[in-house]
């Protein structure tokens, strides 16, 4: 299995267009056929299957096709907020990020047992 957070994004695409490809062959479906359903060009989901570049309308509407559109909950799913934001936003929904938060810098001593 790949592992996506250390991939390229033209190795995702490789891999998202395969994983099209296997989806379509199991069903049964051409290229023509799918390609027609999803109101695209053969060439586009050709290229879609090849791991080349295309649009976000076109994968969403080749995955309703394949009866797979339901699957994109589980790549993003709908976020929560977590009980200490929501006290602090008094039950309003947060609109913007304040850009305050800083990533903890890394230890630059080694950490030690306190052996008094």
């Amino acid at each position: 299995m790949m592992n996506m957070e250390t991939a390229s994004n033209e190795a995702i695409r490789q891999e998202l267009g395969k994983r099209l490809q296997s989806e379509r062959l199991n069903r049964n479906i051409t290229q023509a056929a799918l390609a027609e359903k999803a109101g695209i060009a053969r060439r586009t989901l050709v290229g879609a299957e090849r791991g080349e570049s295309f649009t976000i309308d076109t994968l969403i509407s080749i995955l309703r096709e394949l009866g797979c559109l339901s699957k994109l909950d589980l790549f993003l799913p709908e976020p929560e907020i977590s009980p200490v934001q929501l006290s602090k936003l008094n039950g309003k929904k947060r609109k913007k990020a304040s850009g305050k938060f800083t990533y903890p810098q890394p230890r630059t001593t080694p950490w030690v047992w306190n052996e008094e």
